[in-house]
């Protein structure tokens, strides 16, 4: 899968490209945006700039695969691109390599027409990269479901079921939003320990949730598993993913059917896909489980799967509040994680889903769950660094914060790096809490 897209060496005319922080010309992630004066189509991050796939195929700069990768790609949706699987996005991905190369054969032509065939991403807006019809998040972070459960399970805080069947539920793809989209605080039930009753009002203890995001990419009949071994090929992309939640509500409504009110009301993506191909060099081995720990079932297991079938990207989590804007203080970082942590690979979550039957669609998207390491740094949400609300972060502002209070920013971010190769990254997946209706 590593090929000369991939060489750290290359460079674009498209001046910002070159030592981009997210999108070099070796990611070329793909997306939905509208510019100033157009409607939806879909496009291509690099550096500042989005690439008009549109455009691309009315110049004539497409032919064969790639040709009907773009076409595919080129509305307002990308679901006909995911639909088309891996041998169409690797042809659309060398063609735009070569086309937005430094030292491509099509330079002076295609730089000609540069006026057309991009736009200033900050004069864009960018949409949801699919139609999403089911949304499912897992509960991989191994680490996450061990701190929770420590906090409402102390003597018994990681359920057995959980290091044999990768854990999931099905979430709310209505209420999936692209990053910039503001999120409305939920009302719901809520009842504290000391309260006999419950009563219903805002949430108390808004958190965010550090996760990544699988977009499905061709699907599965009914009553069709997908078998492990072929599973990644069912994978189309990445994207970053904030699954907001509502403790309190979740606390109270939870047992026993798992997240509802307390998930529904919003989830938050990054609105740039990048493929598969891109993070090629980042793939590693499944971590080794620890000594003790089960074997994946069959069904589960797949040798290359787990000699390749993890990644490495660093994730970050930052804060912005009206009080550290009012002092020109920048964002505060909560934590800094890694992919690394999952319990189960990408693969294991489609042939899991499919296992009984299930039929997967293209654009559907699967979470990862919050992702956290073992130290403190590294938590993927509030109710683990504040220990439940029992222990506030300090702020350099003078404020504190149990959870998220209205007009609070959350910025998560990620970034692909290994030695010998460019470094990529996801954009950025932001939302800002604002109050109740």
């Amino acid at each position: 899968m590593i090929d000369a897209t991939h060489a750290p060496d290359r460079t674009s005319w498209v001046s910002t490209a070159n030592g981009h922080p997210a999108f070099p010309l070796q990611n070329l992630p793909l997306g939905i945006f509208s510019p100033a004066d157009g409607g939806p189509r879909g496009g291509v991050a690099i550096g500042d700039e989005i690439f008009d796939l549109p455009a691309g195929l009315a110049a004539g700069l497409f032919e064969g695969l790639a040709k009907e990768a773009a076409q595919a790609a080129a509305g307002p949706s990308l679901n006909p691109l995911f639909a088309l699987g891996t041998g169409h996005r690797v042809a659309l991905r060398a063609r735009l390599a070569d086309i937005l190369d430094a030292k491509g054969p099509d330079r002076v032509a295609v730089e000609a027409l540069a006026g057309t065939l991009l736009h200033r991403a900050a004069d864009c807006r960018m949409h949801l990269p699919a139609v999403i019809a089911d949304y499912t998040d897992f509960y991989a972070g191994i680490s996450h479901a061990t701190n929770v459960g420590k906090l409402f399970r102390p003597d018994n805080p990681l359920l057995p079921n959980y290091k044999y069947v990768p854990i999931g539920y099905h979430g709310r793809a209505s209420s999936i939003r692209p990053s910039g989209f503001d999120v409305r605080r939920p009302n719901g039930q809520r009842k504290r320990p000391d309260e006999a009753v419950p009563t219903f009002g805002p949430a108390r203890n808004l958190d965010y949730e550090l996760e990544l995001g699988i977009f499905v990419g061709p699907g599965n009949e009914l009553g069709e598993p997908i078998p492990i071994a072929g599973a990644g090929s069912h994978i189309a992309g990445f994207c970053l993913l904030n699954d907001w939640s509502a403790r309190d509500i979740q606390a109270w409504e939870y047992q026993p059917l798992g997240p509802f009110l307390a998930k529904n009301f919003a989830s938050t993506i990054s609105p740039w896909v990048v493929t598969p191909e891109a993070l090629a060099p980042f793939r590693i081995a499944q971590p080794s489980r620890p000594e003790g720990d089960p074997a994946p079932l069959p069904y589960l297991l797949d040798a290359e799967d787990q000699a390749r079938g993890a990644l490495d990207v660093t994730l970050e989590v930052l804060l912005e509040t009206e009080g550290l804007k009012a002092k020109g203080l920048p964002p505060h970082r909560l934590s800094v994680g890694s992919t690394r942590d999952l319990y189960w690979t990408f693969a294991q979550f489609v042939a899991h889903h499919t296992s009984g039957g299930c039929n997967l669609s293209p654009g559907d998207l699967l979470g990862t769950g919050t992702i956290s390491g073992t130290a403190p740094g590294s938590f993927g949400s509030l109710l683990e660094l504040t220990q439940g609300g029992k222990a506030p972060i300090a702020l350099e502002s003078g404020e504190t914060r149990r959870f998220l209070e209205d007009g609070d920013t959350v910025v998560i971010r990620g970034t692909a790096r290994r030695e010998g190769f460019a470094p990529i990254g996801f954009g950025e997946c932001r939302g800002t809490i604002l109050p109740v209706r």
